[in-house]
């Protein structure tokens, strides 16, 4: 039911979003030289790596100075940039990935190989399920850009703190998750923008 209904929702999205689509991918190319989509290798269920869709909002060649953006006004990021992740539009491309069937709506979001390596034998149990466009622990670390700007050490901090409290939540979403209970999650992303 989970992936049929996932197919579902993201085609129908991806339909209804296509003119926003447009816009966006019209903003990102006038806005600064390089590809309207930024493709990033993550490790998805079972251990298995995809290229994950996001509509460009850096820089090209942002990520070899860093994986984490730190802060609001990361420097790396283009003027459109800072709009599109403001609200999340930058996401919207992962409907490709839920399409495909590499991710789901809801779900453990995908991290990279770097991060992946250090997981606990237990900790790779969130890797059991699809990755998804959104949990609950990205919601409660949706300030987390702000959290590592104060950070001394802000990649200390991500993996040391933030990472190992996202796992915790993802591994307790993974043990009890549901489909009323992912739709639920799915009104509180909404909510969480709208009041961003």
């Amino acid at each position: 039911m989970k992936r049929l209904f996932d197919i579902i929702s993201s085609g129908i999205g991806l339909l209804i979003l296509s003119p926003l689509f447009l816009i966006v991918a019209i903003w990102v190319k006038l806005d600064s030289p390089g590809p309207v989509f930024y493709k990033q290798v993550r490790v998805g269920r079972n251990n298995k790596d995809f290229y994950l869709y996001k509509f460009r909002s850096m820089r090209v060649g942002s990520d070899k100075k860093g994986l984490i953006t730190v802060g609001g006004r990361d420097p790396r990021v283009t003027r459109s940039g800072y709009y599109i992740r403001k609200y999340k539009l930058d996401e919207f491309p992962q409907l490709i990935n839920v399409f495909k069937g590499d991710m789901s709506l809801v779900g453990p979001r995908p991290e990279v190989r770097k991060y992946v390596d250090l997981y606990t034998p237990e900790q790779m149990h969130v890797l059991d399920v699809r990755p998804g466009i959104t949990d609950l622990a990205s919601i409660r670390y949706r300030n987390e850009n702000e959290l590592l700007a104060k950070a001394s050490d802000p990649e200390q901090y991500y993996r040391d703190v933030i990472m190992q409290d996202k796992l915790r939540i993802n591994l307790e979403y993974v043990r009890n998750h549901s489909f009323w209970g992912d739709i639920r999650l799915i009104f509180k992303t909404f909510l969480a923008i709208a009041t961003h």
